[in-house]
């Protein structure tokens, strides 16, 4: 059977990789005094007299630590994106700034913060909204047309207007740095194509970031 001190070694886990700290029991008993310390301690334990159910279980467990982790850290991930401004299509010149894009490259999401490299790279603010179809969506993707809505999240953004700082020929891009570009590492490897993560490296170089 499972013992205290089966899981004692399985908490050791816990500071280094917490998914980790778990233990498949597989057609084995689990002593009361194991189940209370694993439940105290935080780590899992998974039974099953199947092995595919156990599999099964730790599957799901771990599925769900990634979204969890996905969630925690959404505000720190930046997507990246290269927008085209839509001539005729400027609805709101400041605060917010509303404007039709062509989605060049990359994806475009709510809560990305946007600049202008073209102007000093000037940050004007973050995608609050997006509309494709005049219905709201979370994000659009390369090859897309939307209406985006950028909300300036500073005094300083919030002054930003098109036609004075910037442009119909200037590029909108995705602000992203050295920590939103790990982030995405961590958490979003397999939400980015290979295409996406190529234009993740040209922003990495347009921005300078080591």
């Amino acid at each position: 059977p499972v013992h205290k001190k089966d899981v004692l070694k399985a908490s050791v886990m816990l500071e280094k990789k917490k998914e980790y700290a778990t233990i498949l029991a597989f057609d084995v008993k689990v002593t009361s005094e194991a189940r209370e310390y694993a439940e105290e301690n935080g780590v899992k334990i998974f039974m099953a007299d199947i092995i595919y159910h156990l599999f099964d279980q730790f599957k799901a467990y771990i599925d769900n630590l990634k979204e969890e982790k996905k969630k925690e850290a959404a505000d720190e991930a930046v997507f990246p994106c290269v927008l085209q401004i839509l001539p005729n299509y400027i609805f709101n010149k400041k605060d917010p700034i509303v404007l039709g894009v062509d989605v060049v490259e990359g994806i475009a999401k709510v809560g990305t913060p946007i600049c202008v490299p073209a102007r000093d790279f000037i940050d004007i603010g973050r995608i609050a909204s997006i509309e494709n179809n005049h219905k709201p969506v979370d994000i659009a993707k390369k090859g897309q047309t939307v209406a985006i809505k950028i909300v300036g999240a500073t005094p300083e953004e919030q002054q930003k207007m098109f036609g004075r700082h910037f442009e119909i020929d200037d590029e909108l891009v995705s602000h992203v740095s050295r920590k939103s570009i790990d982030v995405l590492k961590a958490n979003y490897r397999d939400d980015l194509s290979m295409e996406d993560w190529r234009l993740v490296v040209k922003l990495k170089t347009l921005f300078k970031i080591q």
